[in-house]
């Protein structure tokens, strides 16, 4: 059995509610099949085993092992690929009270594995162009490798850690430790990753660390630095290295498709730093300007991962899961079959109208690809066999209705599934406590808990959870947890998502609060929905049924007082009267009157369209402190008005 140093113990004690340490060491020696884990016990792993890579280097499974465990969590659990643990941006662990605003939103990247996925990208790329009145010959492509570090943000002051995107640690003092910064040296040129040279990493330190993960997690610790590291700092092996300094390539989309092997190839080989793709992306501002972003990525960047291995297997059986919804999720269970150094014995289907159209069940052979080392997918179905096709829910018996292609449980009122993943996915994306995760969830529904408001009840009778079984010091944390989701400030597009209504994710829950306020969602037509950009008439009609199926509950959760941050309504009379209203603004360096992320959202709310970086478009570029000479000068090539961060105060008063 193996031995957990002192901090892995640590971190597996926070995860004890819902996976025990002796589970744990079971799992990692090969006794207990994770497939045989419940969900809870599944996220407790992945949760311990990536918060212990992250804060100590040190892995409690090997790489390959746990893309399994997490390609296993994904087919099994009722949210699938989109559940919140596998969709988050990949975040290091945030010790409370220690992380800070980042000066801007650290993004995710979106993934391509196949040629053919960066010709669908690029497409893309050239209809925005147009847009703007760019010919495709003036269309710049710029290639590096993506460094595979530790994400990082410099902005002339402080270095901070990537943390969920919007929130990080200040780590500056590993520039006290004489920490350089990658190529030129200067500061403040924004993202990059803390990476260590390949060649001296082999050289000086592969006899000592198991990889350069190690090495990244050292760097960065506050305390006890190990002395091999502090060296390889010294020596300059170890550096910040800014995205922007990293060798590139850079032409036309007919030269990028003209040589695509030999460009990717020689980007991905050129570096002495550990890569794990390549990055292409547009250089024009206007595109990007127009292309913009989700809520997770920019869509005019994208990553070139490889390596899509294929490999014909078995379908032994075919399990149906009930989702939140309702949806039941076909999971395939497969002949144990190794992909990209990985074990994979499950897949899942789309929806059962898949299952029954295209001859899947027992005795079926599938190809089954893994997409850049992590998700697999069925490619191609190459036998059929009979479909088995469920009648009754699988968790509460009631019979099934087909809904388009799908397959739903209506049973929505006492189906366990259902009701324990529904209360479940609303402490998920409200995101402000750690108190109610899918162990507690199932404690409470065995109790008779069966809504929302039924959970925040207990705030005010803790005696009944210490009737459940639970210590007195659990009980006050979680009476705790309560109390502080609702007094910690969350923005109401946030808190109106957690009811999960179909189709009101929270980017939609955003754009409809930007029109209507909250109190009003409930006296709302498809029509008015409609009238929204973005709004289908499908979607409108779904959104309206599902608000009114969750009104009562709403209305009691709602009540009971939430510290909601309320979106600006872009409509606002004052707002549209304001100086900066349908203006392009973008805000750079440090500033005075608050956080730039604070001044961002101001000046949306005053109805400014707030970019992050400068174009043609732009009308305004407001500076703060420690802005260079060369940035101010670019923007007035381009005819954008730049005004400093007290001018634009009077400006705005």
């Amino acid at each position: 059995m193996i031995d957990l140093n002192p901090v892995q113990q640590d971190i597996l004690a926070q995860f004890s509610d819902d996976i025990s340490q002796a589970t744990v060491l079971e799992v990692i020696a090969g006794e207990l099949e994770f497939s045989k884990l419940s969900e809870p016990q599944q996220l407790a792993f992945l949760q311990a085993a990536n918060q212990c890579y992250r804060d100590t280097g040190e892995r409690l499974v090997e790489d390959t092992v746990y893309d399994n465990f997490e390609l296993l969590f994904k087919d099994s659990n009722a949210q699938g690929e989109f559940h919140p643990f596998l969709t988050s941006v990949g975040a290091e662990s945030l010790a409370e009270g220690k992380t800070v605003l980042l000066p801007k939103r650290m993004m995710s990247t979106n993934k391509a594995y196949t040629e053919k996925e960066i010709s669908k990208w690029l497409d893309n790329v050239k209809k925005a162009a147009l847009e703007v009145s760019i010919v495709e010959q003036d269309i710049i492509i710029r290639a590096t490798p993506k460094l595979d570090g530790f994400a990082a943000f410099d902005d002339g002051e402080k270095l901070y850690t990537r943390g969920d995107g919007i929130r990080g640690r200040d780590i500056s003092f590993v520039f006290e430790r004489g920490l350089q910064v990658g190529k030129s040296n200067i500061r403040g040129q924004e993202q990059g990753e803390i990476v260590i040279s390949k060649s001296y990493f082999e050289a000086n330190l592969a006899e000592h660390f198991e990889n350069s993960r190690n090495i990244q997690a050292s760097i960065i610790a506050e305390k006890n630095i190990d002395e091999r590291v502090q060296k390889a700092i010294d020596d300059g092996a170890a550096v910040f290295y800014p995205f922007i300094e990293l060798d590139n390539w850079e032409g036309t989309i007919e030269a990028l498709k003209a040589d695509f092997e030999t460009i990717t190839d020689s980007v991905l080989n050129g570096c002495d730093y550990d890569v794990d793709g390549v990055i292409l992306e547009c250089k024009n501002d206007a595109i990007k300007d127009n292309m913009g972003a989700t809520r997770k990525f920019h869509r005019w960047q994208i990553a070139l991962k490889s390596n899509d291995e294929k490999a014909e297997v078995k379908v032994l059986e075919v399990i149906p899961q009930t989702s939140r919804n309702g949806k039941l999720t076909p999971v395939l269970r497969l002949e144990p079959t190794r992909l990209s150094g990985a074990e994979i014995s499950r897949v899942t289907a789309h929806h059962y109208g898949m299952v029954r159209d295209r001859g899947i069940g027992a005795g079926t052979v599938i190809e089954l690809v893994r997409s850049g080392l992590v998700i697999p997918k069925i490619e191609r179905i190459i036998e059929t066999a009979e479909s088995e096709i469920p009648t009754h829910c699988p968790c509460c018996g009631a019979e099934l209705a087909w809904i388009d292609d799908s397959l739903f449980c209506l049973n929505s009122s006492e189906c366990s599934d259902q009701i324990e993943k529904t209360m479940g996915y609303f402490f998920d994306i409200l995101s402000n406590n750690d108190g109610f995760g899918a162990a507690t969830i199932t404690t409470l529904f065995a109790h008779g808990i069966r809504t929302i408001s039924d959970i925040y009840a207990l705030e005010n009778s803790p005696e009944r959870l210490a009737e459940m079984g639970y210590k007195e010091k659990t009980v006050s944390n979680l009476v705790e947890a309560l109390t502080k989701s609702r007094s910690v400030l969350v923005e109401d597009w946030r808190f109106l998502a957690a009811f999960g209504v179909n189709r009101l994710g929270t980017g939609i829950a955003e754009s409809l609060l930007q029109h209507h306020p909250i109190e009003t969602i409930h006296t709302l037509t498809a029509e008015q929905l409609v009238e929204i950009d973005g709004f289908a008439e499908k979607s409108a009609n779904l959104i309206v049924e599902g608000l009114a199926a969750i009104k009562p509950e709403f209305e009691a959760v709602f009540g009971l007082g939430f510290n909601l941050e309320v979106t600006p309504n872009i409509n606002d009379s004052d707002a549209m009267a304001s100086p900066i209203a349908g203006k392009i603004v973008v805000f750079t360096g440090s500033m005075q009157q608050g956080s730039r992320g604070d001044m961002e959202k101001h000046a949306k709310s005053l109805g400014a369209k707030v970019a992050k970086s400068v174009s043609g478009k732009t009308n305004y570029l407001v500076t703060g402190e420690k802005v260079g000479a060369n940035k101010i000068a670019a923007a007035q090539d381009k005819g954008v008005t730049v005004i400093t961060e007290a001018d634009y105060l009077e400006l705005i008063k």
